[in-house]
């Protein structure tokens, strides 16, 4: 890699074409090459291990897995699509804990006849959306496999907070949302009718658009539960009533779906309402919130924490009646 004087970057081209041929090293040297470390990153990839400065003492950690033909498909998705993808459904789990997402390491399994720059590609969307939250590519790995598998783990940093967890949510809580919803549910059922528009809702579905920033300002807000909506809202909630032992009862007069989905839904003859309570993978956040406290414009109240009862299961209720059918994604339904 060399830097121009004007300091336009040129990367050194990667021959030949196919991971295979170019070999694991040599990958990794194409894809190191193409990573940006911000002022938390003490030492970045290339040794046995990074260092990540971690000024609260603590780290928050989570991980995700996407698998080819079984979260993303080439034919719907760029490589790049799929890393942009792949950072922002772990820096949102980040975000929903009242974090600040700081560094990604990555784990990728590539069949052999993979195109290289398909590879590259994906190290541009990953590195791209983490330096949209904030964050870093510090380091990972590679091996052979059949499919694509791309395996993320993000640390983020409290900041000094504690952190915002399912389990405590009250009776006389309010809920509120912030982000999209339903919009890569409803862009994941055009693509797979073989249609490519509206061009923005598959785009929502390519690229998701976490509000990162509004998981610590919930935390400052005094937000008692939190969760972000990457299997639906229904589905995502229904862990935090669980986790708090209460109720959730949700306004539908507060959950319009947007213009997009309704006509999206009017042309494949389906309810848009489903993909705003059903529909994941927006990450959206959504909090509890004690009664009183006010909310910036970008969080939208959308119902009330009650009381769950000893006899019943905690639930979430729409309209205070139960959704008939599934409440999100499930991998194994």
């Amino acid at each position: 890699m060399a830097t121009a004087g004007d300091g336009t970057v040129h990367r050194t081209p990667v021959e030949p074409a196919s991971v295979g041929a170019v070999g694991e090293f040599g990958l990794i040297a194409a894809v190191v090459e193409r990573l940006s470390s911000g002022d938390g990153v003490l030492l970045g990839p290339g040794d046995d291990g990074a260092i990540v400065a971690a000024p609260d003492g603590r780290v928050v950690v989570t991980t995700d897995v996407l698998v080819e033909d079984r979260h993303f498909r080439r034919s719907w998705s760029s490589g790049t699509d799929v890393g942009h993808r792949a950072a922002a459904q772990n820096m949102a789990d980040i975000a929903a804990m009242g974090a600040r997402p700081t560094a990604l390491l990555v784990g990728l399994v590539t069949p052999a006849d993979l195109p290289t720059q398909w590879v590259l590609d994906l190290a541009d969307g990953l590195n791209a959306e983490a330096a949209a939250a904030g964050a870093s590519v510090v380091g990972g790995d590679v091996t052979r496999g059949d499919k694509i598998v791309v395996a993320v783990t993000a640390l983020g940093d409290l900041t000094g907070r504690g952190p915002v967890t399912r389990t405590g949510a009250r009776p006389g809580d309010v809920v509120a949302v912030t982000g999209r919803l339903g919009w890569s549910e409803a862009g994941r059922a055009v693509l797979s009718r073989g249609f490519r528009s509206p061009r923005a809702l598959v785009a929502a579905y390519q690229r998701p658009q976490p509000p990162y920033d509004a998981g610590p300002e919930a935390s400052v807000l005094g937000a008692t539960a939190m969760v972000d909506v990457s299997d639906g809202l229904l589905q995502d909630l229904g862990h935090i009533a669980a986790a708090s032992g209460v109720r959730i009862d949700l306004d539908l007069t507060a959950l319009v779906a947007d213009q997009p989905l309704v006509d999206v839904g009017a042309a494949l003859g389906v309810e848009s309402a489903g993909f705003v309570l059903t529909g994941g993978e927006d990450h959206a956040l959504v909090a509890c919130f004690p009664a009183g406290v006010t909310l910036p414009a970008r969080w939208r109240v959308i119902g009330r924490v009650t009381e769950g009862s000893e006899r019943e299961p905690p639930v979430v209720t729409v309209a205070g009646a139960t959704w008939d059918g599934p409440p999100g994604w499930d991998h194994f339904r």
